[in-house]
């Protein structure tokens, strides 16, 4: 029988195997994506809320943004700290959790929350994250969330996968569960030094529930898109890109 894991799947997950699978990201995609949320109305002290490796907080500083990225992975952040452009994030990404956040009220201009960083932890958890968000946010603040997209999950959703990648393989299981509402991932990465394994368990919210939810934070919705490019959300777009403002 596996051993149990000592800490929760969203500490687990992004540690050490998630930093070799994912060495980098996409740094010109990440300045496309900020110029886009720029144009939405991005504006102000920026917090970049689960920044990772950091590179949506980079490309905004890189454009002039007052940009302050929190993750709750030591490792990613070490690993941000590396890689090109360290410069213009010392001292601006830090440690913290996105249900208690370490600002005081009303010290940002906007917020995003970007690549599927929503839906962690709990339905009572996930309502904490976004009443920290309002906290921290001015009145009249926007906030920009990209989250996936249920119905497209569901119509594609892949049940096993085998890849090679850099040398290493990668054995990837996915099922839906809680009645379709949680997409659950099992990793197994393999390569010289061993085997590496973790479970990533997002919960997925359709838009009119977060269109609730976030009414209930203190929200108003903007607009809705299905990808960074401006198309419209519906059941066959690969995201589900909220625009709000605060309250």
């Amino acid at each position: 029988m596996p051993a149990v894991p000592a800490d929760p799947w969203f500490v687990e997950a992004f540690r050490e195997g998630y930093v070799r699978l994912y060495p980098h990201r996409d740094l010109s995609a990440a300045r496309r994506e900020a110029g886009f949320l720029v144009a939405q109305g991005l504006r102000g002290r920026v917090l970049d809320l689960c920044c990772g490796f950091g590179r949506h907080t980079l490309a905004m500083r890189e454009s002039g943004i007052d940009a302050v990225g929190i993750d709750l992975s030591p490792e990613l952040l070490a690993h941000a700290a590396g890689s090109p452009g360290w410069e213009r994030l010392r001292g601006r990404i830090l440690r913290g959790d996105a249900r208690t956040l370490p600002f005081a009220g009303a010290s940002f201009g906007s917020v995003v929350n970007l690549f599927s960083s929503f839906g962690y932890f709990g339905e009572e958890g996930d309502k904490r994250v976004l009443l920290e968000i309002a906290r921290v946010l001015a009145p009249g603040g926007f906030l920009a969330m990209d989250l996936m997209n249920p119905a497209f999950v569901r119509a594609r959703l892949v049940p096993f996968s085998r890849t090679e990648r850099g040398g290493a393989r990668l054995v990837e299981s996915r099922s839906l569960q809680a009645g379709g509402r949680l997409v659950v991932k099992d990793v197994e990465l393999q390569n010289e030094s061993g085997t590496l394994r973790w479970r990533e368990e997002v919960r997925l919210y359709e838009p009119e529930e977060l269109l609730r939810w976030l009414d209930a934070a203190g929200f108003r919705q903007r607009a809705a898109f299905g990808d960074f490019d401006g198309s419209p959300l519906g059941e066959s777009s690969p995201r589900q890109l909220v625009m709000s403002q605060r309250i």
